[in-house]
């Protein structure tokens, strides 16, 4: 270990440790606007400079390695006054509607000016003038708010390896924009909201639907139902100062109904019907000769992915919809009929941990003529929200239940909002229906954790099964090539969009770290530890909803409601 002196007291570093990596871990602040943990660093913002003895200059803390010796300061009249300068710039030519702008509050360059006592404009620059973005049925750019810090690009290239947004032209006219500058609807752009997630500003955000929800819930004569995913439970609490991984489900229930909604739902039920058909799917392309390996087709961006860059593979994506959609069918159907109300009067809104989910709704393969499955997504931070703009505080609420018929879960279902766990509520299931006999043991740990990709071989009855799990684009793309070169010993593929899965999802709440995320899929793990019910065939209410409406997996009824085809999507290159 190395020591050095930090605005006085003496810290370790370790060897190759950036001096940004060794304050961090000694609980130091150093402000930052370009850096993304994991990723090389670009030293492109220079807010994180600080002053190091002998040097002739001020430097980018999270470039430099730290040195044997090193006198450091990071809070000397040099290095605020730089710091306040930076901050001073960046809003010479920024918007200046932070009263109404919807990162207001919540914004790090608002942030980084009241921590700076950026009290006044001090430089005035000419404005930049861009138009709005409003191409994409689920993020809306706002090139005038964006401070070129880069994260958004990285995030698209380095880490989901889509490249949908670059740097165009250079200097003072440079601006990050799509190929040929056109709308994200025709870019490459899978809508995994990541790049949502790293912007410190209002330039990148979810396209919001809170209005269309709040028109809806007093519309007369209109019955509004929402379902929730399985990750936004143990994530939503962050947007109320609690502790990452804080279960609120009883609690986030209950305020749902104090919103308004009529029935709300839990789309974890669906999750284990999606493991019935899905893993009855598998079974058949196993013994009948069907394409394999088979993907799953829960999350939205990857579907994207495959129309877009490996069309030829698209025989080998699951034919299930997404258990957000077959939720939304089985509500303006089964649930229409049981109730007596005309499909046409509900309005079905989801609450999902991702912002791909507004475009997955509005695909036209999800629904019934003019009917769409599901109306309205609202992300994670949207319903957070919701209940500010209405007045409820889900923390001072009695826990509740949800409602019948779609409220009963196993744990399996919730599994998947982590990466894994598809594939774990998969792999439970498959082994009985392949064998007629449970597993000894449903933990799978290999399949658990934070790892970008994860492999595991199950043996049931003669049947063998090669398994892998990815969560992120790139680690998926790496796997497609393997597979476009031959790789043969792998039968089913889990594909999770967003690094981690739907914990880390584009419309989780923002400034998570890596510690915040594993926290939140801790969560779902010890959920599935206490659980009564830990496999998807279990579940009595969607054995019932076999026997009184579907018929058997994989049965006609239940191919016109919960299956789908894709297309190929041509993209502007």
């Amino acid at each position: 270990m190395l020591k050095i002196e930090v605005n006085g007291k003496t810290v370790q570093a370790g060897q190759g440790e950036t001096i940004l990596q060794a304050l961090t871990r000694h609980g130091i602040k150093v402000p930052t606007l370009c850096h993304l943990p994991g990723l090389a660093p670009s030293g492109a913002c220079r807010m994180c400079v600080v002053e190091v003895d002998g040097l002739p200059s001020l430097i980018p803390s999270c470039s430099y390695p730290v040195a044997d010796g090193m006198r450091i300061s990071t809070n000397s009249r040099q290095v605020l006054q730089a710091r306040k300068t930076i901050v001073e710039l960046l809003l010479s030519n920024h918007p200046q509607d932070c009263l109404y702008c919807g990162r207001g509050g919540d914004c790090d360059l608002q942030r980084l000016a009241r921590q700076h006592g950026v009290r006044q404009r001090v430089f005035s620059g000419e404005r930049i003038r861009r138009e709005k973005d409003m191409s994409s049925p689920a993020i809306v750019r706002d090139p005038e708010k964006c401070i070129l810090c880069g994260k958004c690009v990285r995030v698209c290239e380095e880490v989901q390896d889509v490249s949908a947004i670059d740097f165009i032209q250079r200097g003072a006219k440079a601006f990050i924009g799509t190929a040929y500058d056109q709308g994200l609807n025709v870019s490459s752009c899978i809508n995994c909201g990541q790049c949502v997630l790293v912007c410190p500003t209002a330039a990148l955000a979810e396209r919001s639907y809170v209005d269309d929800v709040l028109r809806a819930l007093n519309a007369p004569g209109k019955y509004v139902v929402v379902q929730h995913a399985p990750a936004v439970s143990v994530s939503i609490a962050e947007e109320f100062d609690y502790k990452p991984g804080t279960d609120m489900d009883g609690k986030m229930t209950a305020a749902l109904r104090r919103v308004g909604f009529r029935k709300v739902f839990d789309t974890s039920f669906t999750a284990d019907l999606t493991i019935m058909e899905e893993g009855s799917e598998l079974v058949k392309r196993a013994t009948t000769g069907g394409v394999l390996p088979m993907f799953t087709s829960c999350s939205p961006g990857w579907i994207k992915l495959v129309e877009q860059f490996y069309p030829e593979f698209m025989p080998n994506l699951s034919t299930c919809k997404s258990p957000q959609q077959m939720l939304g069918a089985l509500v303006k159907t089964f649930f229409a009929q049981r109730e007596k109300i005309d499909p046409a009067d509900i309005v079905s809104v989801s609450v999902m941990p991702c912002t791909a989910k507004k475009f997955e709704a509005g695909r036209p393969e999800m629904g019934r003529g003019r009917l769409s499955d599901v109306d309205y997504v609202l992300t994670t931070r949207e319903l957070a929200e919701l209940f500010r703009t209405v007045g409820v505080d889900p923390a001072a609420l009695e826990p509740e239940t949800p409602d019948t018929p779609f409220g009963e879960r196993s744990s399996a279902g919730k599994l998947f909002g982590a990466s894994g766990g598809v594939m774990e509520a998969a792999v439970r299931s498959a082994y009985f229906l392949i064998t007629g006999t449970e597993m000894k043991e449903y933990t799978i740990q290999e399949l658990r954790g934070m790892k970008g990709s994860k492999e595991l071989r199950v043996k049931a009855g003669k049947f063998e099964l090669g398994a892998a799990v990815v969560s992120g684009l790139g680690p998926a793309r790496r796997l497609m090539e393997e597979i476009k070169g031959g790789r043969k010993d792998l039968h089913f593929i889990e594909v999770m969009t967003c690094p981690g899965g739907c914990i880390n999802g584009g419309g989780q709440p923002r400034r998570a770290d890596t510690e915040s995320v594993k926290a939140r899929m801790n969560a779902l793990h010890h959920i599935d530890k206490d659980a009564p019910l830990r496999v998807s065939h279990k579940n009595a209410q969607v054995k019932r909803l076999y026997d009184e409406f579907l018929g058997a997996p994989l049965g006609r009824k239940s191919h016109e409601l919960l299956h789908t085809r894709y297309t190929k999507r041509d993209v502007l290159r």
